[in-house]
């Protein structure tokens, strides 16, 4: 018995030195591949609208079509909100550098040029427009621009403004509503990982934020690099994201807990290892934006002022689905029970025979798995995956479940769906930049009348 208790410690180790190298790999080896696969995605974009670039000079040497120009003047020629496609437009320099450019089908141009020095002379070519594309009177087809500290600068050609439609104040509700459902349910699931571990260990862990990334990462990574479809896709990095909780309470916070480490100190480390993981993922994918397939879709037609997508449909009923699969393991499984029980109280769980490291270790992998599926949602959501991600929603998690009641994971889903209305219909009253600081205030006064929370109970985690 004394050799068996002695090597599994050492077994447990050697699976989290498996699950570390493992990671290890995946970011190392994979990472560089998707940031290069969206760096070759810029490129193809560029390519395609440096088409639309040639340039003829008079004495300052010639140029093709080819030729790579570091500086570019671009815009858009609109007619009552539509394109103009096939019109012309030219930018010519102090020093005679002449460059020409017709509108594509959306009624964009880029002009290529050598310098930025100096003032640019852009025209729209009047006669290049098509028939019935009329300018009003007094239009100005020339402008005069200069570049600033950037290397491209836009100037458009609007020759007829387009009517405005306004949108009644129930229709912007209601569409705002809708959005604040979604976004609810997307943080409800990051909310539920984050008070399942504060219940059982009481620990308010700092770098959930960076679990979220992690998961909208490997999706990235599966759907480009691997290549596999993104319904594929999304299931792997749920399952990957479930071994980085693995990995991350086997490694680090397990032995922290055996050694009697303060709940104090060990949010301190937290707050340490979500600087340390934040910045590994902007050296390895860079500061830019990353987009999953299928990020900009089209909205619904036929739902009058509701703008949603079948992609944002998707994304709904995949949080409430995984929701009421996580009430019912937590209600109905015996390991959900032991989860409830350690939460009430681990020493009175460990002395009726519950394993408490194992069910912590059970909270942190679901946490992670709940983690990473809301990294992927919340990209589709606000598209766009970046380094800081979930850096950027880390407080609305942490207000979800304060405000719901600590250590209640339906708290907490209550919470975010709170604070993910108040986020989104807000911005009727306040700023869009301010939307997030209504929701703490809301959370600050019903603190003030209920300091438990909406729910309360502290003695369960349900």
């Amino acid at each position: 018995m004394a050799i068996g208790n002695a090597t599994r410690p050492a077994r447990t180790w050697l699976l989290a030195i498996i699950a570390a190298m493992f990671t290890a790999a995946l970011v190392m080896g994979f990472f560089p591949n998707a940031a290069q696969a969206s760096e070759e995605s810029d490129t193809t974009s560029l390519t395609a609208t440096a088409r639309f670039v040639s340039a003829s000079t008079e004495p300052s040497g010639s140029t093709t079509e080819e030729e790579d120009l570091p500086f570019s003047i671009r815009g858009n020629v609109r007619s009552g909100g539509e394109p103009i496609v096939g019109a012309t437009v030219t930018a010519t320099g102090e020093d005679g550098y002449l460059a020409e450019a017709v509108t594509d089908d959306s009624g964009q141009y880029v002009l290529g040029v050598p310098t930025k020095e100096g003032v640019w002379t852009v025209e729209l070519v009047e006669s290049s427009l098509p028939d019935g594309s009329a300018a009003p009177d007094g239009f100005a087809f020339t402008v005069e621009a200069e570049f600033g500290a950037t290397s491209s600068l836009t100037r458009n050609f609007t020759l007829e403004a387009a009517e405005r439609e306004t949108t009644s104040f129930g229709a912007q509700l209601l569409s705002r509503a809708v959005n604040g459902l979604n976004f609810g349910l997307m943080l409800g699931l990051a909310a539920i990982g984050l008070s399942l571990v504060f219940g059982t260990t009481g620990l308010s862990n700092f770098a959930h934020g960076e679990m979220v990334t992690f998961g909208a990462l490997v999706a990235l990574i599966a759907s480009t690099t691997w290549q596999l479809p993104i319904l594929v896709a999304i299931p792997v990095a749920v399952i990957v994201s479930a071994i980085f909780g693995w990995g991350m309470d086997a490694g680090l916070w397990r032995p922290l807990r055996r050694r009697g480490i303060g709940t104090v100190q060990l949010m301190i480390v937290s707050i340490g290892l979500s600087l340390a993981l934040r910045y590994v993922f902007q050296i390895l994918i860079g500061g830019g934006t990353a987009q999953l397939p299928g990020a900009i879709a089209t909205p619904i037609p036929g739902l009058g002022p509701i703008r949603i997508s079948v992609t944002d449909l998707i994304s709904m009923g995949t949080s409430i689905v995984v929701i009421l699969i996580f009430a019912w393991w937590l209600q109905r499984t015996r390991v959900g029970r032991a989860t409830r029980a350690v939460s009430d109280n681990p020493s009175l769980a460990a002395a009726s025979g519950i394993d408490v490291d194992s069910v912590v270790r059970v909270v942190w992998i679901v946490s992670a798995a709940l983690a990473g599926l809301s990294g992927v949602l919340w990209a589709y959501f606000r598209p766009g995956i970046r380094w800081d991600m979930g850096t950027s929603i880390l407080l609305l998690i942490f207000a979800a479940v304060t405000l719901g009641g600590l250590g209640t994971a339906f708290g907490a889903l209550i919470g975010s769906l709170i604070v993910g209305m108040l986020v989104e219909v807000s911005t009727l009253w306040i700023p869009s930049d301010l939307k997030y600081v209504g929701a703490l205030v809301v959370l600050i006064v019903i603190l003030l009348f209920r300091p438990q929370g909406i729910l309360g109970r502290r003695e369960r985690i349900g």
